[in-house]
């Protein structure tokens, strides 16, 4: 079986977020976890970018 694995160090990475305004009380909450996550694994709160969107529809066409 082959496995990949890497360093969970997000040092140097600019991220971009797209999120859904529609259920808003669920994606603010997933955001606020993502962005957790990234700072805890180096990435620069300045590094991460957010896009909020009103739908799932337009989710690809902020991609």
């Amino acid at each position: 079986m082959k496995e990949l694995s890497g360093k969970l160090s997000g040092v140097g990475l600019k991220i971009g977020i797209v999120v859904s305004r529609f259920n808003d009380f669920l994606t603010k909450e997933l955001l606020s976890g993502a962005v957790d996550c990234l700072v805890r694994h180096g990435v620069k709160e300045e590094d991460i970018t957010v896009a909020w969107v009103p739908g799932a529809n337009e989710i690809p066409l902020a991609v």
